[in-house]
């Protein structure tokens, strides 16, 4: 017990260290690109291999990719005992972080976004597709069986995360171009706040004193 519980505060650390990092990589990221307007601009464009911000950005993203899947790692260890729905969903979303933090790392995209060479190609036709498809599935799967399992806690920020996630990739591309950089971020820290939201229940839930956030 005191193993899982390690594990778990250890998740819990990770998930919240990898959301302050992608905070601070955006952050930061703006302040060293002149002109960068966040309602307009989509936050990959603070690391795209042409960009001013790029040298100040990656670093922290980086780090952000780290914890991101040192997180994940750990949460599939500690949901052993979960129900095979809960299981997959959680490969699902660990793999899901995986393609993004090496998969983008290997295949950056310059500013001028798809140019038609092969790194682009793969960056937006293989890696993109393979993290939305990942990230639906995870988050679906997650949500139902956890519902259905009497996690109801883990089912409903599922389906806040899915919604989120959801309204960032319609709504930035129905909405005007003055917010498409806002509303592109509902996807993109929809993932990375679910991240560490895991990291934090697991915790709970490796926490014997503390079995509040399990509810039947």
């Amino acid at each position: 017990m005191e193993d899982k519980r390690l594990m778990g505060l250890i998740a819990a650390g990770s998930g919240l260290l990898c959301a302050l990092f992608y905070l601070l990589h955006d952050v930061i990221g703006a302040m060293n690109y002149p002109g960068y307007d966040a309602m307009r601009q989509a936050v990959s464009d603070l690391t795209a291999t042409d960009a001013p911000s790029f040298a100040a950005a990656i670093g922290y993203s980086s780090v952000y990719g780290i914890f991101s899947i040192l997180c994940c790692v750990l949460l599939c260890l500690l949901v052993r005992e979960e129900s095979k729905g809960i299981r997959v969903g959680i490969y699902l979303f660990t793999a899901m972080n995986l393609v993004s933090a090496i998969g983008y790392s290997l295949f950056p995209l310059t500013s001028s976004g798809y140019d038609g060479s092969m790194q682009s190609f793969v960056h937006v036709y293989i890696l993109t597709i393979l993290v939305v498809l990942l990230s639906i599935a995870s988050l679906l799967a997650l949500a139902y069986f956890g519902i259905k399992g009497g996690r109801k806690v883990l089912g409903i920020a599922a389906i806040i995360a899915f919604v989120a996630m959801m309204f960032g990739a319609v709504g930035s591309q129905a909405l005007p171009q003055d917010v498409f950089g806002l509303v592109e971020r509902f996807s993109t820290y929809s993932a990375v706040v679910f991240t560490a939201f895991l990291g934090f229940y697991w915790y709970r839930m490796a926490d014997a004193d503390a079995p509040a956030l399990q509810t039947n």
